[in-house]
């Protein structure tokens, strides 16, 4: 038999199915690791489970997913059912989990999700860390040029053509008093937006340091890829997943990155085109590669764009031609270095 999953935040909603396809079983499990236990309890109780089908596997199901797997469970990552099949069937938690199910018996979802329990999950969780402090680094300098806009003339003139660098450090010197006046209130919310802007600069040092150290010590031959630096690498890190091995090949890598070519062939033309789906931060990783390689000459890719260009191929045609090739080159990179690990620094 096959079970499928509909998790959520806090329940996981799980149905059998035997290899006909018939419903031997319902259940609702709370999402903690006693209804973990639970369920793969619940399943076992109705039969040997060959494998699970798991909606949500990078999210709410990303517990139940890892559990599973160190159990020597056969997990399978379920994609969200289309909407034209919702609007035919309607829409249930247990319709959900049956089709879960009905997608592995059919073949439909033969995706493993990663394990998310190794360096390349420090590196995720990193990241977000790093994504957040930039945004809001972003939006307080934006913050700090609407209000030399609008301060005080004097003050205005002052700051008013100072580059960001200079204005955060020229605000954060700022010593006001206690506002009596719309000067003096500008100036302490200048110093109180430049000082936050110091403060997430220093927050990204130290998570660019953690993501270099890791990114080094999970895989260092990544690194050496030309054109490859430390915030490269860990997007393609993530992209691969701490199990690599469940990419079936480097065509399955291309695609998941979104290099892979896609037919785009009609009536006596014959085309293909960018593929926009996949991972897009592994997608711009690739783009920084290849745009390091053309910048600093890069004499195999040099030769290649003169070969393909007197071929008549447009410069954006090239790019992706050699964005699936760096893919070809980095998922072979993955797979001689095995899973990432921390051993190895």
């Amino acid at each position: 038999m096959v079970v499928g999953v509909d998790t959520h935040r806090d329940v996981h909603v799980a149905v059998a199915k035997d290899e006909l396809g018939r419903t031997i079983g319902q259940t609702t499990t709370p999402a903690t690791a006693e209804g973990y236990r639970s369920l793969l309890s619940w399943a076992r109780g109705l039969g040997e489970p060959l494998a699970f089908g798991v909606e949500g596997t990078g999210c709410y199901g990303a517990g139940l997913a890892r559990y599973l797997g160190r159990q020597g469970q056969l997990v399978f990552e379920v994609i969200r059912p289309s909407r034209q099949a919702r609007r035919r069937r309607g829409k249930s938690d247990p319709a959900d989990a049956e089709a879960a199910a009905g997608a592995v018996l059919s073949g439909e979802a033969s995706g493993v999700p990663k394990s998310g329990d190794g360096a390349v999950e420090m590196i995720r969780v990193l990241r977000v860390a790093r994504t957040t402090a930039n945004r809001a680094r972003t939006q307080a300098i934006n913050a700090l040029r609407s209000l030399v806009v609008t301060a005080p003339e004097e003050l205005r003139e002052r700051l008013h053509d100072l580059p960001g660098p200079r204005l955060v450090r020229t605000c954060a010197a700022f010593r006001p008093g206690a506002p009596a006046g719309p000067g003096e209130a500008t100036r302490m919310a200048l110093r109180s937006i430049a000082r936050r802007c110091r403060a997430l600069e220093e927050e990204i040092r130290v998570l660019d340091g953690e993501l270099e150290r890791l990114a080094e010590a999970a895989c260092p031959a990544l690194l050496e890829v030309y054109g490859a630096g430390a915030d490269t690498a860990g997007a393609l890190l993530l992209a691969a997943g701490d199990n690599p091995q469940r990419l079936r090949s480097e065509a399955a890598f291309a695609k998941l990155c979104g290099a892979s070519p896609v037919e785009a062939s009609s009536g006596k033309v014959t085309r293909h085109r960018l593929n926009r789906g996949g991972d897009r931060h592994a997608n711009a990783a690739l783009h920084r590669i290849v745009m390091v390689r053309l910048r600093w000459r890069h004499q195999p890719t040099i030769d290649y764009v003169a070969r393909r260009t007197a071929e008549g191929k447009s410069k954006r045609e090239i790019v992706r031609c050699l964005k699936r090739y760096v893919a070809r080159e980095v998922y072979r990179v993955l797979a001689d270095a095995g899973p990432p690990t921390l051993a190895r620094s």
